[in-house]
């Protein structure tokens, strides 16, 4: 149990130090960044109504003093963290006064939904199939789904989005292929409500799941035509044991630890493909926030983003580690 507890410690610190890392990097990123947030707010104003020199001064001035992009660089960046860890990263620019964090908060269960159902759905059947498909070695079926889950992986997450949309948005319109919801239901814990989240998100995941499986059946078929050879699995077949048993108990079991390990490493190009799928599916998540705030140049919303989205992944991958020990009794005894 000590030994548990000391991997967790080690765990926790390494996950502490890749936030810090990762954020401090996206702050310089942004900070770094020709386009100044002021005056795109000041050019958007310009554009909608007729300012005065003295206005647009004024109105800089202020902006300026607002978000603190006047000061030193090493006072943005101690002022950003002392923010954030008040869990305020300032107002929106493109949605003034709105702060950054609520947008955020908005986008989030969205973006959770998708990537926590897609990652899900492809872990099991890309394994489950991968696992039958290297221990029945000779059947048609699973030759044939590896063939077509093979050719789909090298294709981007937004080529095999685009495909979608045109079969089922166009040729085939039985699904919806814009939105999170419809626009005449009114959100809320109601049956019809939570039909309609659940018809605009099949596409998105369908996408995703498409492109991911073909990862996770190559690596689990190949682990498990390694372990079919093993003594015990051959002892196992010649003692009797039901079939049924073997694949579930020796041979799937032993094959999933490098799973879940290389799950931990898939989690953020998942997240990077929501991204695009969201876009390319107009779905109310952060990607599409993250999207519409590097438009505006605004990097309050840009910042609040990708602070929760490395955070989230950061201690997704720490929820992964902490269940490699439990598969692993090798790793709990070190």
């Amino acid at each position: 149990m000590q030994g548990y507890l000391y991997f967790v410690a080690k765990r926790a610190l390494l996950m502490l130090a890749v936030i810090f890392f990762g954020v401090s990097a996206m702050f310089l990123v942004t900070y770094l960044s020709p386009i100044d947030p002021v005056e795109q707010v000041l050019g958007r104003l310009s554009a909608r109504s007729n300012l005065s020199p003295e206005a647009i001064a004024s109105t800089r001035e202020a902006l300026t003093a607002m978000f603190g992009t006047g000061q030193p660089m090493l006072t943005q960046y101690f002022n950003f963290w002392t923010r954030l860890l008040q869990g305020d990263l300032g107002a929106s620019l493109m949605a003034f006064p709105t702060p950054a964090m609520e947008l955020v908060m908005r986008g989030m269960p969205w973006t959770l939904g998708l990537l926590l159902s897609s990652t899900i759905l492809t872990f099991i059947i890309g394994n489950l199939m991968g696992g039958l498909a290297g221990y029945f070695q000779n059947n048609r079926f699973f030759k044939a789904f590896g063939i077509v889950t093979m050719g789909l992986q090298p294709i981007p997450y937004y080529i095999v989005a685009f495909i979608i949309l045109i079969i089922f948005g166009f040729l085939w319109p039985v699904l919806p292929i814009s939105g999170g919801f419809s626009m005449d239901v009114r959100p809320g814990w109601s049956w019809t409500f939570v039909f309609s989240v659940l018809q605009h998100s099949l596409l998105p995941a369908f996408s995703l799941v498409l492109v991911g499986l073909g990862g996770w059946f190559i690596g689990m078929r190949a682990l498990v035509s390694n372990i079919v050879t093993e003594d015990y699995v051959t002892y196992a077949e010649l003692a009797g044991v039901k079939r049924d048993t073997i694949v579930g108990a020796y041979v799937m079991r032993n094959a999933l630890v490098p799973q879940v390990t290389a799950l931990a490493m898939t989690i953020g190009g998942v997240f990077s493909g929501t991204i695009i799928t969201e876009q390319v599916f107009n779905y109310p998540g952060m990607g599409s926030l993250l999207v519409d705030a590097v438009n505006a140049g605004d990097y309050s919303t840009v910042l609040a983003v990708c602070t929760v989205s490395i955070t989230a992944v950061a201690f997704a991958i720490f929820v992964v580690d902490l269940l490699h020990p439990l598969l692993d009794p090798r790793v709990r005894a070190e």
